[in-house]
């Protein structure tokens, strides 16, 4: 059976990759995102955290630094087959280990990008496997990309 990696960054990030949230029981899966101060009350047995980072910040290359090897970590012990993300940059870690280790990436534009792409999604939009978006006008940006629609 194919093992899911769930992953995104905290807030709406989080809140898209959950409605594939199905995945993971069809599938033996995992979620990975950042430590908060709220509570994420959603009942899975495999949540892993990582730092949530900003790229503004001074201490932004150490923290993705941690980040990695977190994700590292995370890997060594899940081994997913498929890699599937929403942003941001706090996964954009477990994305490039899952391409080096030639795992299958797939990676879902933000729905509240209808006119610009992310940071991360041009990041791995040079290498993820799928690379879904949920508007139209995004094509300019991601000619290659698959247009799906909404995630809702």
């Amino acid at each position: 059976m194919k093992k899911v990696c769930l992953i995104a960054s905290s807030g709406g990030h989080f809140e898209q990759i959950m409605m594939l949230r199905p995945l993971i029981e069809k599938y033996d899966g995992f979620v990975v995102t950042e430590k908060t101060t709220y509570d994420l009350s959603i009942g899975f047995a495999k949540l892993y955290h990582l730092k949530q980072i900003n790229r503004h910040e001074f201490k932004f290359p150490y923290y993705m630094f941690i980040n990695f090897i977190k994700s590292f970590s995370i890997f060594l012990k899940e081994k997913p087959d498929v890699i599937i993300s929403t942003g941001a940059l706090a996964t954009i870690p477990m994305c490039v280990l899952g391409k080096i280790l030639k795992r299958k990436i797939v990676f879902i534009e933000s729905f509240a990008k209808t006119n610009s792409p992310t940071l991360s999604g041009k990041l791995v939009y040079k290498f993820a496997d799928v690379f879904i978006i949920q508007w139209e006008s995004m094509k300019d940006f991601y000619p290659n990309a698959t247009f799906l629609g909404s995630i809702y």
